[in-house]
Order: C-alpha cells, then sequence, then structure tokens
C-alpha cells in the first residue's frame, strides 16, 4: 500500500486528505491546527506531530497550503519535510503557490532524489468534498503518471491536465484564478449599471448569458449572490488578493503590461479592506452593490 504524507488540513486539504483515505491509501496527516488534525484522524489518518515526522517513511508527499510562504517553510525551510522524505519518493505540490517557491523546491527535491509535480487546484471547497476538484499539473511526464492514481483520488479524472514542465501548473492556476476574478468585477459593473439604468435584474441577467458576452461566472457563478447575498466565504479575499498578486507578479517576471491584471487586483485589495480578510471571494460585487446603493438579488424566482 502506497504510505501517503499530507501536510494542510484546511478548507480545502481535509477534504482531499479524507478523499485520498478513502481511496485505499495509507495516509499521516499534519497540520498545525489541532482541530484540523482532530478530524483528518476520525476520517482514518495518522496524525504526526511536525511536517518531518509526517513525511519520514511516506511514498508520496502531498501539500495543500494557503502560500508560498507556508509552501516554503514546509517544503524546504528548518524541519523540512523534503529533507525527511527518501530518496526516490515523489512530493505533489497542490498549493496556489509562485514559480520562484516553486523552483527552489524543486532544486531542494532534485537535490535529495526526490521527484516533484506542481498540481494546483480549482474547485472550490464543494468539489474539493465531492472529490471533483480540476488539477494544473507540471513535471516530468514520468512524475506525473506516477502521481496520476493519487491525483485521481482528489479531481474529476477528466480535469485532470498535465500542462508541461515544473511550474506549468502554478502558472495556469494563476492565470485561471485572474480571469476568473476579471469576470467577477465585469459581471459586477454591467449588472449595477444596468440595474442603476432601470432594466429588471432578471431580464437583465437573461439577456446577459444568451449573448455573445456570456461567462460560466456570469451564467452560473453569480447566481449565490443573486440568489441569496451569498459572497462564497468558502474562499476568503485575504487569499483572493494574494492569488492576484502573485498573477500580477508572474506578468512582471515575464515582462507582459497587465494593466487590467493590476487594476483588478487593486479593486480586489479595496474589497477585502471593507469588508475583512474573511470575507467571502466574491465581495468585489458587494463593493459594486454599495457603491450603487442597491442589491442584485432577484425580484422573481429565477
Amino acid at each position: 500500500m502506497t504510505r501517503v504524507a499530507f501536510i494542510g488540513l484546511g478548507h480545502m486539504g481535509g477534504h482531499m486528505c479524507r478523499n485520498v483515505i478513502t481511496a485505499g491509501f495509507d495516509v499521516c496527516a499534519f497540520d498545525l491546527d489541532a482541530g484540523a488534525l482532530r478530524r483528518a484522524r476520525e476520517t482514518g489518518a495518522r496524525p504526526a506531530g511536525s511536517a518531518a515526522q509526517c513525511a519520514a517513511g511516506a511514498d508520496m508527499l502531498v501539500t495543500s497550503l494557503p502560500g508560498p510562504p507556508q509552501v516554503e517553510q514546509v517544503l524546504t525551510g528548518s524541519g523540512g519535510a523534503i529533507a525527511a522524505l527518501a530518496p526516490g519518493a515523489l512530493v505533489i505540490e497542490m498549493s496556489t503557490s509562485s514559480l520562484e517557491v516553486g523552483r527552489r523546491a524543486q532544486a531542494a527535491a532534485r537535490a535529495r532524489g526526490v521527484e516533484m509535480i506542481d498540481a494546483p487546484v480549482a474547485g472550490q471547497t464543494i468539489r474539493a468534498e465531492s472529490g471533483t476538484l480540476a488539477i494544473y499539473a507540471g513535471g516530468d511526464s514520468a512524475a506525473f503518471t506516477r502521481a496520476l492514481p493519487m491525483l485521481e483520488a482528489i479531481g474529476d479524472p477528466q480535469q485532470i491536465f498535465h500542462l508541461g514542465p515544473h511550474g506549468s501548473g502554478y502558472a495556469v492556476k494563476l492565470l485561471l484564478n485572474l480571469t476568473w476574478f476579471v469576470h467577477a468585477v465585469a459581471t459586477a459593473e454591467a449588472m449595477a449599471v444596468g440595474v442603476k439604468a432601470g432594466v429588471d435584474i432578471d431580464k437583465l441577467h437573461t439577456a446577459l448569458v444568451n449573448s455573445p458576452a456570456n461567462s460560466n461566472f456570469l451564467e452560473h457563478d453569480v447566481r449565490s449572490v443573486l440568489d441569496r447575498g451569498d459572497y462564497d466565504e468558502g474562499f476568503a479575499m485575504k487569499l483572493v488578493t494574494k492569488d492576484l498578486g502573485l498573477a500580477v507578479d508572474l506578468a512582471r517576471v515575464v515582462g507582459v503590461p497587465v494593466e487590467l491584471a493590476a487594476l483588478v487586483e487593486q479593486i480586489h485589495v479595496r474589497a477585502r479592506s471593507r469588508y475583512g480578510d474573511q470575507a467571502g471571494e466574491m465581495s468585489a460585487i458587494r463593493l459594486y452593490e454599495e457603491l450603487a446603493e442597491i442589491e442584485l438579488r432577484w425580484h422573481t424566482s429565477s
């Protein structure tokens, strides 16, 4: 039986870890949050006292962490997990992180004789719970093939993508998030202006969805706001602004001007400042509602 070390048991990682256990892997888990670690133990994981203790003896190490500082600390910091792995082990790094931190972790893994892929996920907590996340992987094709049974325990097999060499997964995930949050701002602006101009919100939404301007966000994701004023607290604004900052940083590194991305980032920074770190990821819509002095809600059942 494949021995798995799973580090990071937050909103996404806790569900992901449980699905790995359900798939039949032998799992040792670690998180700084004692409550999260207790829940993992209740689903069948063996708890560890540190990242290094968790990784010792593992065939695969899976990490799902808040951002680049945590990724670097867990993998290569003092008492880091990579140094505790035996040569021949595989690291599957599933956080939304930066290419720079990924390169340093990859170098540490290589020096240890350990393989590594970056494989960040998308799909919010509901898909983490159901084991149907989309996964965006970068790394050697042989390492990806080796990781695939693990990835299929976490994600939808039709939405697990090998995108190229190490770093490709990180890059695509950042760009995916950037595009989604651009759509969020565009939708908020259009709907706020339309309602303020006197257009019935139900008819406005129907018209936009049935137009060339349609998007998955407009057709599906915004409905949680329209239905019940739910701005999706499953993904906090502190993480939204982290991800958007990483996307803008990536553009800067590769030398591409991204005026729209920078503006969208700052709109979300403003929403975070207004509503707090833990506010839901669609809080930019709430910001436009406040500015327009309206609420974007259905007038009739839809």
